[in-house]
């Protein structure tokens, strides 16, 4: 019996998703690194750090160090995130849904531990999440299952008592290798993706979803 449901943050609760684009374009310019958009979907599903580690070995560059790079990406990030982002659609009727009937709700997302603290913060989420993880606490990001084993061993829960909502592909196969169920809502562009047959469920927007789904 489903009793936990664990959210994604990026692009699942705030539409910031397209701003960490802008924010990278802002911060390799600026530093002069050989990095364009067209590199990005090198580097999907990976932590920051790792990201500018695999820049750094596939397209050095002199002066800043990676770690520095990814420090100035979180920083503008963050600051933009907070300026441009909205909580989308459905969100928070549906954790104050899952709050009243007395559901365990978890984040656990592949973004840093400040950023996340900031940005529930920011938008009155925090609230909401009994537990809030993020990959910085464990070894491998999502793909790997780890973030959301971690939250739901967290919360006193079993892979089996889980329902994990996310938006990405990499996302979806970290919730299905724990053993979990997985909602997915993904962006309009990607909502036909076949690689998405592998949830349990799809749905356009965070409003199409009803209690029933878990059962």
């Amino acid at each position: 019996m489903i009793n936990t449901v664990i959210f994604d943050m990026d692009g699942l609760l705030l539409d910031t998703e397209p701003l960490w684009s802008e924010s990278m374009l802002r911060i390799v310019d600026k530093y002069k690194i050989p990095i364009t958009h067209k590199q990005f979907k090198e580097t999907t599903g990976l932590r920051i750090f790792e990201v500018t580690d695999y820049w750094a070995i596939k397209y050095p560059w002199q002066g800043i160090t990676a770690r520095g790079v990814a420090d100035e990406i979180l920083d503008d990030i963050i600051a933009n995130s907070k300026l441009k982002g909205t909580i989308l659609h459905g969100v928070e009727d549906t954790l104050k849904l899952l709050q009243q009937n007395n559901y365990k709700i978890g984040l656990a997302s592949s973004s840093p531990t400040n950023m996340i603290d900031t940005l529930i913060d920011h938008f009155n989420l925090k609230k909401y999440f009994n537990c809030v993880t993020s990959a910085d606490v464990v070894e491998y990001g999502k793909p790997h299952p780890a973030v959301f084993i971690h939250c739901a061993q967290s919360l006193g829960a079993t892979a089996m008592q889980c329902m994990v909502f996310e938006d990405s592909i990499n996302g979806m196969i970290a919730a299905k290798a724990a053993r979990m169920k997985v909602i997915v809502i993904p962006d309009s562009l990607h909502f036909d993706d076949p690689r998405f047959s592998l949830a349990d469920r799809r749905l356009k927007t965070m409003a199409d979803f009803n209690l029933d789904m878990l059962d």
